[in-house]
């Protein structure tokens, strides 16, 4: 798909249905439901791994030592933590959205009942790695200046952000700078519904933490769910991903 034809059918189409869209996303969690607690399992310990190498290398504060918050207020602190992480963002925020467009192109397998070929390391191959790691790095830039900026742009900045890994996945063809602003597109035109859908979602997928707290690895990926589902019923309307 070019990137006036996704302008084109993102004009065209219609308002979506909340409760169909987490109805879509129960029902489809129960198939890719291993798919998603291994991709949330790479990422949680590749971050730790790199969380550990940048803390002993002294890029990013240890979160032990209270010597570097003394004397500094909330707003400060908020604000530093989005420059002094950014580091460790930049390493990991490629994998994150590799792993996460993987993880949409299964479930569209999934989804659509079709032979199953790709993985989560399906674009950290080829000529995709690299589209990856100018996304991942885009990615952590945007984040690092919404949170310095504090609370609410970094809110409405997470919803359009979210779209970048499955924008990714099915227009492969499409430059870097294109995926960016489509997904900022769609994000901001379905920013209050997506919010809504994430926000429910996440809610249900804590309650995997009383299951000894493990569970939330296996509840987590529900919530990325939605996103896959509100790309597609949107192009839906008019055509088919």
């Amino acid at each position: 798909m070019t990137f006036q034809e996704f302008e084109t059918r993102l004009l065209k189409a219609k308002t979506l249905d909340f409760g169909a869209i987490l109805d879509y996303s129960f029902q489809l969690f129960k198939k890719i439901w291993l798919q998603g607690f291994l991709m949330i399992l790479i990422t949680m310990i590749f971050g730790v791994l790199i969380a550990l190498a940048f803390v002993s290398i002294g890029f990013i504060p240890n979160p032990y030592d209270v010597a570097d918050f003394q004397g500094l207020n909330f707003f400060t602190i908020y604000a530093n933590s989005a420059v002094k992480n950014l580091p460790q963002s930049l390493v990991l925020s490629p994998v994150l959205l590799g792993l996460m467009a993987g993880f949409y192109r299964v479930c569209r397998q999934e989804d659509l009942m079709q032979e199953k070929k790709d993985d989560l390391f399906y674009f950290f191959k080829g000529e995709n790695s690299r589209k990856v790691m100018v996304l991942g790095v885009v990615y952590a830039l945007i984040t690092a200046v919404a949170q310095a900026l504090f609370i609410i742009p970094y809110i409405y900045a997470s919803i359009p952000l979210l779209y970048f890994a499955v924008v990714f996945a099915f227009n492969e063809e499409l430059s870097e700078l294109e995926i960016v602003k489509l997904s900022f597109k769609l994000g901001t035109k379905k920013w209050f519904l997506t919010f809504g859908l994430v926000f429910i979602t996440g809610i249900i997928a804590m309650l995997g933490i009383l299951a000894c707290g493990v569970g939330v690895l296996f509840t987590m990926p529900l919530i990325y769910l939605p996103i896959y589902f509100l790309y597609k019923e949107e192009l839906d309307q008019i055509g088919n991903i």
